[in-house]
């Protein structure tokens, strides 16, 4: 087997960990090679045996790796390929929306957002800000708890009773951004009803004081969401006639990009 090259040196952060290091290089190597022995992990990172197969064996057990029972060769395991396939979605999942966020935008002249669930949060992706003078922010890069917004919302809407559990134990208070933020799984429960029966979420100033939202979730061919878009407006401009006209926009945007 040839040996694999070392990556090429650049400037590394200012106080490096080692075995972090270590065991990142590790997860390159084996995704190049496809299989790793433990002599070739030893040799590449000019280590003892026993500090290699440390190093694969907390690799193993978080699932980045698996040992093949026949050749004793270590190949990529299921995280890592989930790890993989999540960059992809995501990238995906943006660039199929986006055409999407412009005509919303272009429509209502309010700031339009794409956002994925990262179990009980929600990360924003993508958005496009509106151009007036009172407007709401973009949040692409943020990450806020999912019971407090209308993306997260549509989202949980979508989940089994048992999913909820795991993610909200009942008993337990839940995260909250501002005074009106949902503080009890029977609130939420009975928020993600409604949800389910109207579908789509709505949010009146439950992330931040001043902005209300809606959101409608996009899903895959199973019916599970797998992102959600919204638009928020600042509180005082969103009327019952605006969130019902945003709500049907958003519901036929979320359905023609589910499946």
């Amino acid at each position: 087997m040839p040996r694999a090259q070392r990556p090429e040196q650049t400037s590394g952060p200012a106080y490096p960990i080692t075995s972090v290091d270590n065991a990142l290089r590790l997860l390159r190597l084996v995704g190049d090679r496809q299989q790793l022995r433990l002599s070739d992990a030893s040799r590449y990172l000019g280590v003892a045996h026993s500090t290699a197969h440390r190093l694969l064996a907390m690799l193993a057990h978080h699932d980045f790796i698996r040992q093949d029972a026949v050749s004793r060769s270590y190949v990529p395991g299921p995280a890592l390929l989930e790890v993989g396939l999540a960059a992809v979605h995501k990238m995906d999942v943006r660039a199929r929306a986006r055409p999407a966020l412009e005509e919303l935008a272009a429509q209502f002249g309010e700031t339009v957002h794409l956002a994925v669930r990262e179990g009980d949060k929600v990360r924003y992706l993508d958005a496009i800000e509106s151009t007036k003078a009172l407007r709401v922010a973009s949040r692409i890069g943020t990450a806020l708890p999912a019971n407090c917004s209308s993306v997260g919302k549509a989202m949980l809407a979508c989940l089994t009773a048992a999913e909820l559990d795991q993610l909200y134990p009942q008993g337990d208070p839940l995260p909250a951004k501002t005074e009106r933020s949902l503080t009890t799984r029977d609130a939420l429960d009975a928020q993600l009803t409604a949800v389910r029966r109207r579908g789509y979420a709505i949010n009146v100033e439950e992330s931040e004081e001043g902005v209300a939202s809606v959101a409608a979730a996009i899903r895959n061919s199973d019916g599970r969401a797998i992102a959600s878009l919204s638009i928020a407006t600042p509180a005082n401009r969103m009327t019952a006639k605006r969130r019902r006209e945003l709500a049907e926009a958003l519901v036929r945007a979320a359905r023609g990009l589910s499946g």
